[in-house]
């Protein structure tokens, strides 16, 4: 049945109602590179028109996607048809308690803006998704994203109070407390966090805050062995150092840096680390110094501490440039975050690089090794059929390989569409037959988000790959 056009304008208004095969291409993609079209996209203003969508969705039996900024890896936004609902204009920064250490903000609000505001009152939040610039609070719920600082403060549900929620049904719920501590019945905003648009469209988001780190040291340290490198990582958690982040390169990924921007890093190396530690100014001389001799001992051949925030800044470009540098490798590319135990990260190492031999292709690896997220990017060209043939075998394989080291097929980037057909291998059936009992319960008629993590047919990936 084609979308009532006429009610959803009734409800958002002819301006807020975009159907143009323009504009909808707009909203017809995420960072994943697939591509599927809605009918229509609405730009509600509250939680009110939001939840005569939905009742709308109900009564005429169509499928409504909730979308935030369109930054997410894995599909989880992309309609199939039917009605995109954009939370972009519920943007305000509703409250800020620097007594409470607490903030309520509405879904479209920027993170890193959301960040800058908080840091006026000497308040951190935490969470950095690598998209902080443009992704939006509500995706980021949606998606529970995490971040090179996960290793020290976690990820998002780490730092959720509490949500108003418009059910799939059309109900306006609120879930949580505006306190450290609640257990009046279920978690439900746990449920929600991580829920990937499937059990409800947030409308305002209850954040915990905690006080701004007095200062922050960062040091690089180059290693000739890939080994050594991962072995100084677990050596500087075994001394009790933990760092807010630690950023690993491989060194595919030096190359293709220093290709891109010639500030002469050292690709002759195997492995290029950059970390950072924050806390009181007393205190983190000392433990910079503790890691440049762990690193030292574990083979650095260099090491490198920033003192000033410029040079901070410059250690920090290398990082912030891999996603357009490794462009040059390949003209695409499958970027799988998987996630082990921080002393497995070696062993994923070198069954990532038999993968890459095996399949005659090349795969870089960065991220997160404080936390043991290693984003594993399978580089190809789409055009090439038998590439992508053998690409897709090889995320099958290191999908094997993580859940047999005791990990998990995604760290932060989620399940969505692109995911979908391998969620059972880490939950099985009885945890995946739990999934869709509670989904079921929340929206009998399937008609928030549908097609996302419970999807088994895997063909329709090939567009994505």
């Amino acid at each position: 049945m084609p979308l009532p056009f006429s009610k959803i304008k009734a409800v958002v208004g002819d301006e807020n109602l975009l159907s143009s095969p323009e504009e909808l291409h707009c909203y017809s993609f995420d960072a994943s590179k697939m591509r599927f079209v809605a009918e229509g996209v609405a730009l509600p203003a509250d939680a009110g028109q939001i939840s005569a969508l939905v009742k709308l969705a109900n009564e005429y039996r169509f499928p409504v996607y909730p979308r935030g900024a369109g930054s997410g890896m894995v599909g989880a936004c992309l309609p199939r048809g039917g009605l995109v609902i954009v939370g972009n204009r519920l943007n305000k920064i509703l409250e800020i308690d620097p007594d409470n250490m607490t903030a309520v903000v509405e879904p479209g609000v920027i993170t890193g803006e959301f960040q800058k505001a908080v840091a006026k009152h000497g308040l951190f939040y935490p969470p950095d998704p690598a998209s902080l610039a443009f992704s939006t609070m509500g995706g980021n719920v949606a998606m529970c994203s995490g971040g090179p600082r996960a290793v020290k403060y976690g990820v998002t549900r780490d730092y959720l109070l509490g949500l108003e929620v418009v059910l799939p049904t059309g109900e306006i719920v609120r879930t949580g407390t505006r306190t450290m501590k609640g257990v009046v019945g279920y978690d439900l905003t746990r449920l929600m966090a991580g829920s990937e648009g499937t059990l409800g469209i947030f409308t305002k988001i209850v954040a915990r805050l905690i006080p701004a780190p007095e200062a922050v040291r960062t040091m690089t340290a180059v290693f000739s062995s890939l080994d050594c490198a991962l072995n100084a990582i677990c050596e500087i958690i075994r001394d009790r150092i933990v760092p807010s982040t630690i950023e690993l390169m491989d060194q595919q990924t030096i190359c293709a840096v220093e290709n891109y921007l010639g500030m002469g890093l050292p690709v002759e190396a195997e492995a290029f680390v950059l970390i950072e530690v924050d806390g009181p100014g007393v205190v983190l001389d000392g433990q910079i110094e503790r890691i440049e001799a762990i690193c030292k001992k574990a083979g650095a051949a260099k090491t490198e501490a920033a003192k000033s925030d410029e040079e901070r800044d410059r250690l920090w470009k290398a990082r912030r440039s891999i996603s357009p540098a490794l462009g040059q490798i390949r003209p695409g590319k499958i970027n799988e975050d998987v996630t082990v135990p921080r002393t497995k990260i070696p062993e994923l190492i070198r069954s990532i690089r038999s993968l890459a031999q095996k399949y005659d292709l090349t795969i870089v690896c960065f991220g997160h090794a404080g936390d043991g997220n290693i984003h594993t990017n399978i580089m190809l060209d789409r055009k090439d059929e038998s590439e992508r043939i053998r690409a897709g075998k090889a995320v099958e394989e290191l999908f094997a390989i993580v859940l047999g080291l005791q990990g998990t097929i995604s760290g932060e980037h989620g399940i969505g569409i692109a995911k979908s057909p391998f969620i059972e291998l880490e939950v099985g059936e009885g945890g995946l037959e739990a999934m869709r009992k509670i989904k079921k319960a929340l929206d009998p008629l399937n008609i928030m988000n549908p097609g996302k993590m419970f999807v088994s047919d895997r063909s329709f990936l090939d567009g994505g790959f």
